[in-house]
């Protein structure tokens, strides 16, 4: 009798350190997993945030849909204006303006963004980060602005869901990871 009650002590003490210890691990996993998959996705945005800013070089506002911005990117070309002429010249008659055009897809070539894949939120199955761009009048002048982001419970995987806010009271699954504002010509990211 007194060996089965200490084999049922064992187990027990077994039980509760295998508790303590997996208790332990989530939140450090949860936090490391939390900062991996952020990082990845903000370095995605950031090349999105890449890309608009060269279709606004292009054409002049913000693309309001991936299929716009990759092809105009693809396809388009940059305009690179040189002014020849003597820059002590008081009057300025005596510049030429030298226009070249410089093809998008160089560019992005050089810099490494990869077009096809953009548009779609890493550690996901095809989801898509959302895109809002539009022009506003801001302080009086007509201004392009764009939004882009997604849901953190759209990357979190098996930590989208909202109990996992007790190991990090910032976290939010149904918050958004994001740049740029709707509201005025901002192409911050909320993670910055």
């Amino acid at each position: 009798m007194k060996i089965a009650i200490n084999v049922v002590l064992v187990l027990i003490i077994v039980g509760l350190v295998y508790l303590l210890i997996d208790s332990i691990q989530e939140p450090i996993e949860f936090q490391a997993e939390k900062e991996r998959r952020s990082r990845v996705v903000i370095d995605q945005l950031r090349d999105i945030r890449e890309a608009q800013r060269m279709f606004r070089d292009i054409r002049g506002v913000f693309s309001n849909d991936f299929d716009t911005l990759i092809h105009v990117l693809k396809t388009d070309s940059f305009n690179r204006i040189a002014l020849i002429g003597d820059p002590d010249d008081p009057t300025g008659d005596g510049f030429i303006r030298d226009t070249t055009r410089i093809s998008a897809i160089d560019s992005i070539r050089a810099i490494g963004l990869d077009l096809d894949n953009l548009p779609f939120v890493p550690f996901t199955e095809g989801v898509r980060f959302y895109i809002n761009a539009d022009t506003i009048t801001y302080q009086q002048t007509l201004t392009a602005v764009v939004e882009v982001g997604v849901k953190w419970k759209e990357f979190m995987g098996p930590y989208a869901d909202p109990s996992y806010r007790k190991y990090d009271y910032r976290y939010n699954p149904e918050g958004v990871l994001r740049f740029g504002s709707m509201n005025n010509p901002n192409l911050s990211g909320n993670w910055e």
